[in-house]
């Protein structure tokens, strides 16, 4: 059955992936995928994780631009008005929540930085390292997809860039959160596609390249 999205024609029409890639990875840092932590008990944060692993692995290896960032704060004064305890109570510079995943951070090839708000773009370089770049597709991992995620795309979209979202590399302490914000976002700002969709497009992008 047709619904009213579908007949306002949301999602009629595909993003399409460009010609120069990155990868943003959002918020996979130990705060939430670290079981130690408060938030970092969450199954499908730590799967999501390891699909990004792989896909990160695979962009690296064609030489693909990978930034990645980490959400902390000096000090409770410049801590924005989080509903989240955990956040706005920790995630302090120099805690273990504020480190990044061992298993995501390659210090060697990723441009890694810390933002304070929800977005990867709010406030950080990213901009500039992605004009120098030359981007013009950002693909979209990280944590939470109800959350960070979520402004990070709508981020991306309002700056221009073909925005793809790798499905299974995003998580969520909900699934259902999960569904319904890829859902949303699929049919608004972006095409949301599996890893392994993202990785055959790089396969191809390198074969044209090479």
């Amino acid at each position: 059955m047709t619904s009213a999205f579908e007949t306002a024609t949301y999602g009629a029409l595909d993003v399409g992936f460009g010609e120069r890639p990155a990868i943003l990875v959002v918020d996979f840092q130990k705060g939430f995928t670290d079981p130690v932590c408060v938030m970092g008990r969450s199954p499908r944060i730590h799967a999501a994780r390891d699909k990004t692993v792989e896909l990160l692995r695979k962009a690296r290896a064609s030489n693909i631009p990978v930034a990645s960032c980490f959400t902390a704060y000096h000090s409770g004064r410049d801590v924005p008005y989080w509903k989240v305890a955990a956040v706005r109570n920790g995630f302090r510079e120099g805690t273990r929540e504020a480190e990044m995943d061992d298993l995501i951070a390659d210090h060697d090839h990723d441009y890694i930085f810390q933002k304070s708000g929800p977005s990867i773009f709010f406030q950080t370089p990213l901009v500039a390292f992605l004009t120098k770049q030359r981007i013009d597709t950002v693909i979209v991992t990280g944590c939470v997809t109800s959350g960070c995620v979520r402004a990070s795309v709508i981020d991306a979209f309002s700056w221009g860039y073909r925005t793809i979202v790798a499905e299974d590399c995003c998580g969520d302490p909900g699934q259902e959160e999960h569904d319904a914000n890829l859902k949303d976002m699929g049919r608004r700002y972006a095409d949301v596609v599996s890893s392994d969709a993202v990785v055959a497009y790089l396969d191809e992008l390198r074969g044209r390249n090479s």
